[in-house]
């Protein structure tokens, strides 16, 4: 706190602000600075405030040892001063008497006497004060369950009593109630409580989040499992982070760890590391720990004890090492809690948790699901691609090896990376003896292997500067072991690598490949004595170059030097039987017919090459053959041809390494034709498939640029939990912790998460969110637009929080933003928006704020007329008329709101046969109609012109327009 507060008025305001904090360190060390300030009052009641806040702070903040010292302030001061207190602040303070009961109850060292005295001294006050003792009976049934005796004589006394002002919620009842009977081994009867919780009828502070995390494994119990996964979602979403909520983390750790979800667990687990020192509360961190407990011993059974955990400051921890920590650190509280109580009932409870066994062998929580086998390949300290079991055998003898991946991968095998891969890690050990064997070579000619299969590895990924650099040293190798041909080989690849470096303009990167082919023809033909497989190749890369120009340049001229050159590939393969360069030449054949338009041609010849590759193979080429096939076949507009073929792919791809046949790639076709065919879920899926495999093998950026897509879709589809918790996990990923990962990338997710929030009515969080996602994309020189369509965003949802004068300070950025690069829609929008929610929210009183709004927007409306600018939706003039309308009636001014419908009405016109606009002007008609008849109580005149509409857009066929008119017009008369 900068300042203290100097009056009574700004401690107040003080505490206001203090209270729209969240819960935690900074909030309570706040509340404990505004009681000393309160203090120095001579007026009692901004020290009960500043107290009550402190409580509050505490209490939610995990701290159970201070909460009754300070409510033992405000008893006292209850007791000596009882007409400080107004009827709601003495509402609150016999409220809290249960917190301070709960309190008391997570401490093992306050004795069992001292709790019952509280309850006692709680039944006292309430008899004095005249009050109903439901809420004591309901304190007495919590201890006697926590202790684990009597629990259904204390439910009966409790549940059987009337409910007063000073009860817990209806929702917290039902949490207990609920428990109950969950306690009794009755998962159905407990689900049928807990029902108006789940279903988000009844809510507090603390739930729907606290019956959801117990509420999980009897929905799985009872069959409910996409109803557990969409509580599981909602609810870790609403407690994750909250020192005050570590029992509820805990149950949804547990919940993965017995669904098949561990690795999603030790994600979750990673991202509440902070409450293993936050959480002051023993009875919270025992239900977390035994929570950790159940995760981390199902992991270490699964065989994982190796893989990193995150556990407590201080050290990093392996799961097994966590494990022992977390199991003898919660063994030692139930052991404390079961002393204090006199009862086993602690221990027995958590022993009974960490027996269990999985409910679930695999259940797909997330749009992203991870196994434990994906945690070893990311945390594995080798730059190998992951391993996988290979079509061939593995030689014994390294002189074997050596050979057998020189030939796979003259055959384009893909086995040959995983061949190199064990070899680099050989070749790597200090121990490594070269084989003396003229056929291998010298352990030079190896170096330049490693080094040519590390280069193709960085080409695959795009990253050409790495890729040319290591093929030239490659080459350079080769050189020295006497190996021209592949040293020719290494050579065209450096010059191609170059050439795809080259920026993005077309002309200069169309003209660097064409300098590059040149090269490579010269090396080829200065190059003697080399292989049939090695001069396939060097023909190969020869036309593939061209092929790269064309697809760059579009140009028709570029088309015929494709052909000619695949033609001279072709006929050599043929001749010297290069089966895998026949079928890549075919392919590029293929390929340039798509190039140039004669997408016909193109499916001919793949149907052709598919007839050859099932007679001769190679089989690893059938899948990125049956890809492009999918691809034409959809430029044909035959998505259901291309959606066979795609499949096809994808099935046979499942034989060989992924990044050999390129499967997300087929993932990402598939998701494609899946939109044109209607089928977003299974497109859904596509997408994530295809960005998972793409982040396995380190193609990072297409990886979250195709999780953006995914998180948009399963917005766009209204699977809100799902995009937040696919995007909560990506901005887990290392690279985004670390900064790494590209700015506008990283911000679209942001931007994308806070519409998510934003719709699943988390309004507090997306602000949050947009207004610091505003405050970055204002340092953006170069992209003015993106940051006024962001600072637009912010603007609206500070609005709709009641904050306008932040809104408008919003609205200004945006405005200047949009004077660099103007987005009229968006702004128009926002301001409209903005002037919307003034008056909804104040009335007659916000109404001269809410001009003030429209006036930017009649301006901005102008600035696009001016610039002829077509909008995609409405009209920005007639969207403008109806919001002085709208925005007029809800101020009361309804001759002036009917004014501006009218003259909206007349900038719409009429709708005819073909109109889209039919919508929009009947919604004008229905709110002119209504403002006409019922503020304006001018019936007649209102049934005339709803009745006109009605007869309009019934002769177009727009019943579904018309109702609402037919609707409305059947009230007027009912009215009348």
């Amino acid at each position: 706190m900068p300042t203290a507060p100097q009056t009574t008025d700004e401690l107040l305001q003080a505490l206001q602000e203090n209270d729209r904090r969240p819960y935690g360190r900074t909030r309570t060390v706040t509340a404990e600075e505004l009681v000393e300030a309160a203090e120095q009052f001579e007026e009692p009641v901004p020290l009960v405030h500043a107290l009550l806040e402190l409580q509050e702070a505490y209490t939610y903040g995990s701290e159970p040892r201070k909460s009754p010292v300070v409510f033992a302030r405000l008893l006292t001061l209850f007791d000596e001063q009882p007409d400080v207190f107004d009827g709601r602040l003495r509402h609150t303070l016999f409220w809290r008497f249960k917190w301070v009961a709960n309190a008391l109850l997570a401490l093992p060292e306050i004795p069992l006497p001292s709790l019952r005295q509280w309850q006692t001294e709680m039944r006292d006050r309430y008899e004095k004060a005249g009050l109903g003792l439901q809420p004591c009976y309901g304190q007495a049934y919590q201890l006697a369950a926590h202790i684990g005796e009597d629990t259904a004589l204390a439910f009966e006394l409790w549940a059987g009593r009337p409910r007063t002002r000073l009860s817990d919620c209806e929702a917290c009842e039902i949490c207990e109630r609920a428990l109950y009977h969950l306690a009794t081994g009755d998962d159905e009867r407990a689900l049928r409580v807990w029902e108006p919780v789940l279903a988000g009828k009844d809510s507090c502070q603390e739930e729907p989040a606290r019956s959801i995390s117990h509420a999980l494994l009897p929905l799985l119990r009872t069959g409910a499992v996409e109803r557990a996964v969409e509580l599981h979602l909602a609810g870790y979403r609403a407690c994750r982070r909250n020192p005050s909520m570590a029992g509820e983390i805990g149950r949804h750790l547990e919940f993965c760890a017995l669904t098949g979800n561990e690795a999603r667990g030790l994600e979750l687990l990673a991202e509440n590391r902070g409450l293993f020192d936050e959480v002051d509360s023993p009875r919270e961190m025992l239900d977390f720990l035994t929570g950790v407990d159940v995760l981390l011993r199902r992991v270490e059974h699964l065989g994982h004890g190796e893989l990193p955990a995150a556990g407590y400051a201080g050290r990093a921890w392996t799961v097994a090492g966590l494990r022992a920590e977390v199991g003898d650190r919660a063994d030692d509280l139930a052991a404390r809690f079961d002393t204090r109580n006199g009862t086993g009932a602690h221990g027995e409870r958590r022993k009974a948790r960490v027996e269990r066994t999985p409910l679930l062998d695999a259940l797909e929580l997330t749009l992203r699901p991870r196994s434990l086998d994906d945690l070893t390949t990311a945390t594995a300290p080798v730059a190998a691609p992951p391993t996988r079991t290979t079509t061939t055998t593995v030689p014994e003898s390294i002189a074997e090896m050596i050979l057998q991946a020189r030939a796979l991968g003259d055959q384009g095998h893909p086995d040959s990376p995983a061949c190199w891969a064990r070899l680099r890690t050989l070749a790597a050990a200090r121990d490594y003896t070269h084989p003396d064997d003229p056929e291998v070579g010298p352990l030079v000619r190896l170096r330049a292997d490693l080094l040519d299969d590390e280069a193709n590895r960085a080409g695959d990924k795009d990253d050409f500067a790495v890729a040319q650099a290591l093929y030239e040293e490659a080459a350079g190798l080769y050189e020295d072991a006497a190996a021209p041909g592949q040293a020719a080989l290494a050579h065209a690849c450096a010059l191609l690598a170059a050439a795809e470096g080259v920026g993005d303009e077309a002309e200069a990167k169309a003209a660097a490949l064409t300098a590059a082919h040149a090269s490579i023809v010269a090396l080829h033909e200065g190059t003697s004595g080399l292989a049939p497989v090695h001069e396939a190749r060097l023909l190969r890369l020869r036309a593939t170059t061209l092929g790269l120009r064309l697809q760059k340049s579009g140009n028709e001229e570029d088309v015929a030097p494709v052909f000619a050159e695949v033609d001279l590939l072709l006929d050599f393969a043929t001749r010297h039987d290069v089966v895998g360069q026949i079928s890549g030449g075919l392919l590029l054949r293929a390929g340039t017919h798509a190039l140039s338009g004669d997408l016909p041609a193109a499916v001919t010849g793949v149907d052709d090459l598919l007839d050859r590759l099932k007679a001769h193979g190679p089989a690893w080429h059938m899948p990125r053959t049956l890809g492009l096939r999918g691809r034409l076949q959809l430029g044909l507009r035959d998505p259901e041809a291309a959606h066979a073929s795609l499949a096809e792919g994808l099935r046979l791809a499942a034989a060989w390494p992924a990044a050999a046949v390129d499967t997300g790639r087929l993932h990402g076709d598939l998701a494609e034709v899946c939109m044109h065919l209607g089928r977003p879920d299974e497109a859904l899926r596509h997408l994530t498939r295809s960005a998972e495999l793409d982040l396995r093998h380190g193609s990072r950026t297409e990886a979250f640029c195709t999780y953006s897509n995914a998180a948009q879709l399963s917005l766009d589809m209204g699977r809100v939990e799902d995009c937040i918790a696919l995007l909560d996990s990506l901005m887990a990923e290392p690279d985004v912790t670390a900064g790494e990962l590209d700015d506008r990338l990283l911000a679209q997710l942001r931007l994308t998460r806070a519409r998510a929030l934003h719709a699943g009515e988390d309004l507090k969080a997306a602000t949050a969110e947009l207004v610091a996602l505003a405050a970055e994309s204002a340092g953006w020189d170069d992209d003015p637009g993106s940051h006024a369509m962001i600072a637009a965003e912010a603007a609206v949802l500070l609005g709709e929080s009641g904050e306008f004068d932040r809104a408008r300070e919003a609205v200004a950025q945006a405005l200047a933003a949009h004077g660099q690069a103007p987005r009229y829609e968006q702004l128009s929008s926002c301001l409209r928006e903005l002037a919307r929610q003034r008056t909804q929210q104040q009335g007659e009183d916000g109404l001269a704020d809410a001009l003030a709004f429209l006036a930017d927007a009649g301006r901005i409306a102008e600035e696009a007329r001016e610039a002829e600018y077509e909008a995609q939706g409405r009209s920005l003039e007639s969207a403008l008329a109806y919001e002085h309308g709208r925005v007029n009636a809800y101020a009361g001014a309804y001759e002036d709101a009917l004014a501006a419908l009218e003259k909206a009405l007349a900038l719409i016109g009429e709708p005819g046969p073909e109109d889209d606009r039919a919508g929009e002007w009947a919604e004008c008609v229905r709110f002119a109609g209504a403002v006409e008849g019922i503020y304006l109580e001018r019936v007649a005149p209102a049934l005339t012109r709803l009745g006109a509409a009605v007869s309009l857009l019934s002769a177009l066929g727009r019943t579904a327009e018309a109702e609402p008119l037919t609707a409305l017009a059947s009230r007027l008369r009912d009215e009348e």
